[in-house]
């Protein structure tokens, strides 16, 4: 079902970034050269498009989304995140801050932990609105379990280029063991007058769980390449899901994995008046692994670190506390300046990312000639 049509194409005269296209069927038939173009965009942008991953169930999950996000507010409160240890649910417009003068967002979210839909019918950490729940067992419980089957065999293809036995990465991402991971649906409605292309409605972040695997209709989405100070779309592409690393497996990987900046603007052109709609799943790792580089399992990562002495490795956080934490510093009622929220981005213990930050401010979105 499409609850989208119509939708005007990307625009060609705008300036995106070509991501490298991996072919999931491939990887898992265990083709080094398209591993090797794996390990590539893991380690360089830290972003990739991902095809022939057979996840069909996102078509429906936008469905969800869709349906969530028309119930009345009211209605929707009674399932609202509200911040702590309770992460999932419903977030509603206005929650979060997206800059460091504490400007919050105009975005709609529904996160549901995967923990619930693993268990259901069994409540892990809450209820939620009846278009999730009704097709909770049909439509998410798949959209989940195919999600981490790709997952794992991506990270076990990271693994064994790392340095790492080839399940290092996967055992810490169990789909029965307790995490944060969760399935979302994100609504960011048509921009008001006034608007430009060059505002962000998220700002630069990086994002801090291991994997970000995200299935857009619009543009928006805009990364920061390294060594550049020019923001670039990413187009998306039929078919194609968009993937990227985060912070946590940034810190597992003693930093070859890379947890690159990007951040929400505007869709470009014609697209520039429509909803703009994600589904996302974004898999962390479990909850008690301690996110610290694995120096003991690879001499690889042993010596990144031992290269990269300004970076800590050594979080002393397990993945829940980093989460929680990351969780509820970008939050309008935590917000406490510039630097608390320079640490919701994931820039506290990252020198390259905190200046990258500040390079970012007041860069424009060039179009081709």
């Amino acid at each position: 079902m499409d609850c989208f049509p119509g939708l005007p194409p990307f625009p060609e005269d705008v300036v995106t970034h070509p991501l490298v296209v991996v072919d999931y069927l491939k990887v898992k038939a265990g083709d080094e050269e398209e591993i090797d173009k794996l390990y590539g965009a893991a380690t360089g942008l830290g972003f990739w498009y991902l095809k022939n991953h057979g996840i069909d169930e996102a078509n429906e999950v936008f469905v969800i989304g869709a349906e969530t996000m028309a119930l009345p507010l009211e209605e929707k409160m009674k399932y609202a995140e509200s911040g702590g240890e309770k992460v999932f649910g419903y977030k509603a417009a206005g929650v979060c801050v997206i800059d460091e003068k504490g400007n919050t967002d105009i975005i709609e979210m529904l996160n549901v932990a995967k923990d619930d839909v693993v268990a259901w019918p069994q409540q892990v950490h809450q209820d939620y609105p009846r278009p999730a729940t009704d097709k909770m067992d049909n439509i998410l419980k798949p959209f989940v379990q195919k999600t981490v089957e790709v997952n794992h065999v991506l990270l076990d293809a990271l693994s064994v280029k790392l340095g790492l036995p080839k399940d290092a990465l996967s055992r810490r991402h169990r789909l029965d063991a307790s995490s944060t991971c969760g399935v979302r649906c994100i609504k960011t409605p048509p921009e008001p007058e006034g608007w430009s292309e060059e505002k962000a409605l998220f700002a630069a972040h990086s994002d801090y769980g291991s994997i970000t695997f995200l299935h857009n209709r619009l543009g928006g989405m805009q990364v920061l390449a390294p060594g550049t100070k020019q923001w670039q779309y990413v187009k998306p592409l039929p078919g194609h899901a968009i993937l990227n690393v985060g912070d946590s497996l940034n810190l597992l990987s003693g930093g070859l994995l890379r947890s690159n900046l990007h951040r929400v603007v505007p869709p470009p052109g014609e697209q520039f008046s429509h909803e703009r709609w994600t589904v996302g799943y974004f898999m962390r790792p479990e909850n008690d692994v301690p996110l610290n580089a694995l120096v003991d399992e690879s001499p690889l990562i042993a010596e990144a670190v031992a290269k990269n002495p300004e970076r800590n490795f050594i979080t002393n956080e397990t993945a829940r506390e980093w989460s929680i934490r990351r969780f509820n510093n970008i939050r309008a009622t935590n917000y406490k300046g510039k630097e608390n929220w320079k640490a919701g981005g994931g820039t506290e213990n990252y020198k390259a990312v905190r200046e990258a930050v500040d390079a970012s401010v007041g860069a424009t979105v060039p179009v081709n000639a």
